[in-house]
């Protein structure tokens, strides 16, 4: 059957857009496969690579199509029967309630996004008002629709090249395709999109793109421009909507069926062969993931028996936990210090001198030289520290909606009378940490508290370390002068500036800021600490103070494995000269012991739900937790037990190398018992800890 004109420009359109993506797609996977951040040792043969680079075409095609439904909806809207009188009001009735609504009303939209939600508003604005013009004028509407035929593929080129070029970029930062994080970066926005203008050379990336964009459209698609009028006719629109409808529910199908091919032990692998745009979407789907859904399982009284016997417990852990030693009530300052991994420190072999304050609090502290992060993003930190439980599934507690009342580190130190407050340099609706730690007794003080007088330097994401700390001791001077001086208090501090750009005052470190490198981020942070220490130690109320200190997670965490050991080993110490003695603590440690720990040393006897325990008490057992938003890791003794979605539970065996201490390899022999008890123990805490929405 002949095809008519509309059936031919549509068939044309759309195989070029899809050659285009797979084009581009293996020239990313070539990029990737030939980038020196690569890990070592990936194992990659000529099979491999067969299997990349043709898994990886799938891939790209069907998410082409279902990324062309746009291109599609545009040209089946093309019909010039909806400028007549009845289509015309029902269109601009629609268009007109949709703008009113969401002026007047609080949308989920709103709360997603608000700069998002703006740019909705204004685009439902622009197109009431447009197609109104277009209504009245009848000589506008053919060039109209010429004009936005190739304003809307120079979007898709655009979009194509851009994201060829986001994914190479956020590889370099996160050595993954898109994961959670790019999830999280979409709803803020503005500290994002900061992030990046300040970090790399954007403009000539963007003219580039742009371009290339233009040469692109002209070359592939200046003849469908031109004949973009046949798409006024009514068969294909039928015919070629058909086709387009089972190709996208096949290309859905099959886009999911292929993520069984990326489950391989090397992730590295794994993540060449995806689409970087359906991992995208898979992590907006799984930033909530439900354990006995996903994970492997065992019976609940049999989880729940193994958690009471391992914590004295009852009910969702509950338990008192009693002190042998007095109670020496003191003031508390808790630094959860930014992407600090213990690689940067000399006490961990490092020789750049780039931690001379945090090397020398080391020596003067109880020093946890084996702490492990329970995650790879702040939330996590800030979760462990303050819950004390093991990193659950999916997102982080803190960023869950849910989050009012929990037994948590502030809760347990305001009954014995402390003042509780947060303070972060930037603004704390980021990662919801303002409504988490408001919510939970918390006395939050973040940028909107600042005077223009108390900031000397600022980029995108707050205010340097230098301002944070000094508004920690204006405010805790004026506190130790009220009338709640003489009570203890408990100021938690986040830490911005070991974070890109890498931007920090002049002057203060021998690597200049204009370098924008980690190194720089690292030595900055560490110089504004130990300058807080000392200023801390003058006032009264930091004279006796218990310091803490430790890294909210690592500076990285990617690597052959999805939970190499390495790049979750913290700095953890706790600091008070006079009270604590110093030394150092070898045991196997994870970021939720610290608390219960410091808890401990204070004396105090409290009621408590926390998977934390004191790490000096003498039936301490070694153990550590740590995920990436999936993945589940306890680590005992040298046995790593990895939780995976679909329910699949690996294991792997710490085998050190000269460069690696914490190399790990896999095992096939599965320890039943180390697994058995990781099952209960993450199990029990997604349990006892779900969103009760």
């Amino acid at each position: 059957m002949k095809l008519t004109a509309g059936e031919k420009l549509f068939t044309t359109l759309f195989t070029k857009i899809i050659l285009l993506t797979a084009m581009v797609g293996a020239a990313v996977r070539i990029v990737l496969l030939c980038n020196v951040s690569a890990p070592e040792g990936t194992g990659f043969g000529l099979t491999d690579y067969m299997a990349t680079f043709s898994l990886g075409l799938v891939n790209d095609i069907c998410a082409a199509t279902l990324g062309f439904v746009f291109m599609w909806l545009y040209c089946v809207s093309m019909i010039p029967g909806k400028y007549r009188k009845a289509p015309a009001a029902a269109i601009l009735a629609l268009l007109c309630f949709t703008l009113l609504y969401l002026i007047c009303f609080n949308t989920q939209l709103e709360e997603f996004n608000r700069g998002l939600n703006r740019v909705v508003k204004i685009i439902l604005a622009y197109w009431i008002a447009t197609f109104t013009l277009r209504l009245l004028c009848k000589r506008v509407r053919e060039p109209w629709s010429r004009i936005w035929f190739a304003i809307i593929l120079c979007i898709y080129v655009i979009t194509i090249y851009f994201n060829a070029a986001s994914e190479y970029f956020f590889w370099a930062e996160f050595n993954v395709r898109y994961n959670f994080i790019a999830v999280d970066y979409l709803v803020y926005t503005n500290e994002v999109v900061g992030n990046i203008m300040e970090s790399y050379s954007i403009v000539p990336l963007m003219i580039g793109v742009a371009a290339v964009s233009a040469f692109t459209v002209w070359a592939l698609f200046r003849n469908e421009i031109r004949r973009c009028t046949d798409l006024y006719e009514s068969r294909w629109k039928l015919t070629c909507s058909a086709a387009y409808v089972v190709l996208a529910v096949m290309a859905a199908w099959l886009l999911k069926f292929d993520t069984r091919f990326q489950q391989s032990e090397n992730t590295y692998y794994n993540e060449v062969q995806a689409n970087g745009v359906y991992k995208f979407y898979q992590a907006f789907l799984k930033n909530e993931l439900e354990f006995p859904r996903f994970y492997q399982t065992i019976p609940r009284n049999e989880a729940e028996a193994i958690v009471h016997g391992i914590y004295g417990s009852q009910g969702e852990n509950t338990r008192q936990i009693s002190s042998d030693t007095t109670y020496s009530p003191r003031n508390i300052i808790l630094i959860t210090v930014e992407s600090m991994s213990a690689e940067f420190m000399a006490r961990y072999g490092n020789t750049e001198r780039l931690t001379p304050a945090l090397d020398s609090l080391s020596r003067e502290s109880l020093t946890f030289d084996r702490t492990f992060a329970t995650g790879n993003r702040t939330v996590r930190g800030l979760e462990a520290v303050t819950l004390s439980l093991p990193p659950c599934p999916g997102q982080s507690i803190v960023k869950r909606p849910d989050n009012t009342g929990r037994s948590s580190t502030g809760q347990i130190l305001r009954d014995k009378g402390y003042d509780t407050y947060y303070f972060y340099g930037g603004n704390s609706y980021f990662d919801n940490m303002g409504s988490f730690f408001g919510n939970n007794g918390y006395t939050v003080v973040d940028l909107k508290d600042y005077t223009p007088e108390e900031i000397t330097f600022k980029n995108i994401w707050g205010v340097c370390d230098e301002d944070s700390y000094n508004k920690v001791i204006t405010t805790l001077d004026r506190r130790h002068e009220s009338a709640r001086g003489n009570a203890p208090v408990f100021a938690h501090v986040m830490t911005i500036s070991n974070h890109r750009p890498y931007t920090y005052p002049d002057g203060r470190i021998s690597i200049s800021p204009e370098t924008k490198t980690r190194a720089g981020g690292v030595m900055y942070t560490d110089y504004a600490l130990g300058r807080f220490i000392n200023e801390a130690r003058r006032r009264p109320w930091g004279k006796e103070a218990v310091f803490v200190i430790v890294a909210d997670h690592c500076a990285s965490s990617a690597g052959k494995t999805e939970l190499p050991l390495e790049k979750y080993h913290i700095p953890a110490m706790i600091h008070s000269p006079g009270f604590i003695t110093p030394a150092s603590v070898d045991k196997t440690v994870s970021q939720i012991d610290i608390m219960p720990t410091l808890f401990a040393l204070l004396g105090m006897d409290y009621d408590s739900r926390f998977f934390g325990t004191d790490v000096l008490a003498d039936d301490y057992s070694p153990r550590a937790f740590l995920a990436t938003y999936q993945d589940l890791g306890y680590l005992s003794g040298d046995t790593l037990t990895v939780l995976s979605p679909m329910q699949r539970i690996r294991q792997l065996r710490i085998e050190p190398t000269g460069d690696n201490p914490l190399n790990t390899v896999p095992v096939t022999d599965i320890d039943s018992t180390k697994a058995r008890r990781a099952t209960a123990l993450y199990q029990t805490s997604a349990l006892w800890n779900r969103p009760r929405f």
